[in-house]
């Protein structure tokens, strides 16, 4: 991610106080690990957080089944990032396009720096642990696409394969040494493309495939999407807060320090949310006349995702044009699948595919470079710095990771479903019941109708 200028320390030297680099001083090294070690647990509180809002913005009858398929994804992932994932994304000897199989299962890590210029300052093992966390959110968030829908056994098989073929590869692409997006120029501070802009673009993808959902009279719609009234609101919210709170980790973890870089991370982010969430709540009091807890949800989510590419490089003014842009157009897009005919349950590609293509091209607009001097990361900056070549490469970066992810989620799924012979969606009477009772055989509610 970012490059991290070595810290300075006061030595006291002929009764002159003289400033000296000592990247090696244990307080430094220990206080990294300590905050990276923490915001790992804060991003890993997103995935069930995303579980939380999906299930509260589902029917009572898939509220158990999509916190599990959330929460299915952090083992799922682990094991993927240890296996191969992390060796494929992150590999020191990678080609510009995808690692080796150097360090699959952990091996040969390093104890005392990681592979990029920005990790140098925390041991590689933590680094692998970081980084994991932000694989496993990524595929979570595809959940949401193709909700109320699909069962558990195809889904795990395709969170295997997507994390490998599609995430591994684009993080190789923007974060690794030698990936060709880095090597371009391209500003990507903590997922814009390898997590946001790829996990809601393979959730259109799911979605189209999978068809859409059906009504309860047992009817396919042809005409219209089902509008879904969220049956736990107190849930979305919930989830919100769990988001926004790990969200924290996400990005201010991202400056792989315990610095400069990383308060101006939280400071941003937090703008950006608030703002989002604003802006998106108005619009749907100047439509409906209420002030929908929703609406701010999905907002501050909007908002959230259109910093995390330029959490790194933008000051505070900027974050809330991230926010309120991030708001206002995410609020647009979620309104295109009705006329559109696809049925997107929770509005991922409209939040996170959408809301980290309008991140990217900002931060081509608005990143600084005096910003990212406070850590010793060298950039030409955005357009405000003269640098309007920037924008063009945030487009072509944020194209083609959409484009690579809808196009490799498709081929994923059509493996799936023809060579290994998976269904991938439930059947009739399954979809009726829920997904909660076909799938687990046990109800989120014990007091309610497994089929309401």
């Amino acid at each position: 991610m970012s490059e991290i200028n070595e810290p300075l320390y006061l030595s006291l030297e002929n009764n002159q106080i003289s400033m000296k680099n000592d990247t090696n001083s244990p307080d430094t090294f220990d206080g990294n690990i300590a905050w990276i070690l923490t915001a790992a647990c804060f991003t890993w509180l997103m995935t069930p957080g995303i579980g939380l809002f999906y299930s509260g913005l589902a029917r009572r009858k898939n509220a158990l089944s999509l916190i599990m398929l959330c929460f299915l994804t952090i083992p799922i992932v682990s094991a993927q990032w240890f296996i191969w994932g992390y060796s494929l994304a992150f590999n020191r000897n990678s080609s510009p396009y995808f690692g080796n199989l150097q360090n699959a299962f952990f091996s040969d890590l390093d104890w005392d720096s990681g592979p990029t210029n920005a990790s140098q300052n925390i041991p590689e093992f933590l680094f692998a642990f970081f980084e994991c966390m932000f694989a496993i959110l990524a595929s979570a968030i595809i959940i949401g696409g193709a909700a109320e829908r699909i069962r558990i056994f195809p889904t795990i098989i395709f969170i295997f394969l997507w994390s490998t073929l599609v995430y591994d590869a684009l993080a190789s692409w923007c974060w690794s040494i030698n990936g060709w997006m880095a090597k371009m120029g391209g500003l990507d501070y903590a997922g814009g493309v390898p997590v946001h802009v790829a996990s809601g673009a393979a959730a259109l993808a799911f979605c189209l495939i999978v068809g859409r959902r059906r009504e309860d009279s047992g009817l396919v719609p042809h005409n219209r999407i089902i509008d879904v009234i969220p049956h736990n609101i107190i849930n979305v919210v919930i989830g919100t807060i769990f988001l926004w709170f790990g969200w924290f980790g996400f990005n201010a973890g991202s400056a792989l320090a315990a610095n400069k870089r990383a308060i101006m991370a939280c400071i941003v982010s937090n703008l950006s949310a608030s703002f989002g969430g604003l802006t998106w709540m108005l619009l749907d009091y100047w439509r409906n006349g209420y002030f929908y807890a929703v609406s701010f949800c999905s907002g501050a989510i909007s908002g959230l995702v259109a910093i995390t590419s330029g959490a790194g490089y933008v000051s505070p003014l900027s974050a809330i044009i991230f926010g309120i842009s991030g708001g206002l157009i995410c609020n647009l897009a979620g309104r295109l699948k009705s006329p559109l005919k696809f049925d997107d349950s929770m509005d991922v590609f409209a939040i996170h595919c959408v809301g980290g293509f309008v991140g990217n091209v900002l931060t081509g607009v608005f990143a600084d470079k005096t910003i990212a001097a406070r850590s010793g990361e060298v950039i030409l900056g955005g357009a405000i710095n003269g640098n309007y070549d920037q924008i063009l490469i945030q487009l072509l970066i944020s194209f083609v990771g959409m484009i690579y992810s809808f196009i490799a989620t498709i081929i994923i799924l059509f493996i799936i479903g023809t060579f290994l012979r998976c269904t991938l969606r439930l059947n009739t009477d399954g979809e009726l019941d829920g997904a909660d009772i076909t799938e687990h055989g046990e109800a989120a509610y014990c007091f309610a109708d497994a089929n309401e």
